[in-house]
């Protein structure tokens, strides 16, 4: 192994930045998005009305399709997810001679300019969005059921009783479980260095063949991984203990 060597980490050290940018970048982008996808499905799993034939037609169109998508997002691996989407799904849509929806010229710049950053953040937020659909479904059905009906008696739609009244409270008890998530998809985004994404991984990979040492880079993003873990885990109990004290106050 010949020792560490430290030269080789400063002489490439902009690269694992440039890597550690994108990272953060993707990271937050399907963390949001995600989030609001998550949101939306855990609501469709939930839907519901009293009376026919509104109650089988949100059983078979929407609670239906939602079980079916999580159930795939979940059941298969996020790395399969990825490469469907940069090979097969994204060049279905965006391709110079038969994209359905760009082509030409500008389907050619998308795909090549930004054509796995576009897969990656789109595998990675559908693939969130199923994790943590379960979250909100189990989040909101965590509180009473007292509370949407004293709502609803009050003039209240259920979307306004849902978005003032059950969300706000749900969200106290989920923070723990969607900074989970937020780490899982952290660290996950590893995956889209498969893709030729330039994200740290994808330096590691880039550096251990310019200069034949695999020790000093793999370590060098391990740490760098471990560094952004932690201090996301420490926004969510601090965003945890501010939530608390909101409570203890009332």
């Amino acid at each position: 192994m010949g020792g560490f060597r430290y030269e080789v980490i400063t002489e490439y050290w902009p690269l694992f930045m440039e890597g550690a940018k994108m990272t953060i970048q993707i990271t937050i982008i399907c963390v949001v998005l995600g989030v609001i996808l998550g949101m939306a499905l855990g609501m469709a799993r939930l839907a519901d009305a009293r009376h026919a034939p509104w109650r089988q037609i949100l059983k078979y169109c929407v609670r239906w399709p939602v079980t079916v998508y999580v159930s795939f997002f979940r059941g298969t691996p996020l790395f399969v997810q990825i490469l469907l989407m940069q090979f097969a799904i994204l060049p279905f849509f965006i391709h110079p001679t038969e994209g359905l929806l760009i082509s030409g010229d500008l389907a050619r710049e998308i795909r090549s300019t930004y054509g796995a950053m576009l897969a990656g953040i789109i595998a990675i937020t559908l693939n969130a969005g199923a994790y943590l659909s379960e979250v909100f479904r189990a989040g909101i059905q965590s509180l009473d059921k007292g509370q949407m009906e004293a709502a609803r008696s009050v003039g209240m739609t259920y979307w306004q009783a849902m978005f003032h009244i059950i969300l706000p409270q749900a969200f106290r008890r989920m923070l723990p479980p969607l900074g989970n998530n937020a780490i899982a998809i952290l660290k996950d985004s590893s995956l889209v260095s498969a893709i030729g994404l330039a994200e740290l991984a994808y330096a590691a990979r880039t550096v251990a063949g310019a200069s034949a040492r695999y020790w000093e880079p793999y370590i060098t993003i391990s740490l760098m991984y471990w560094v952004m873990t932690l201090a996301l885990a420490y926004l969510v109990k601090k965003m945890e203990e501010h939530l608390g004290k909101g409570d203890d106050n009332r």
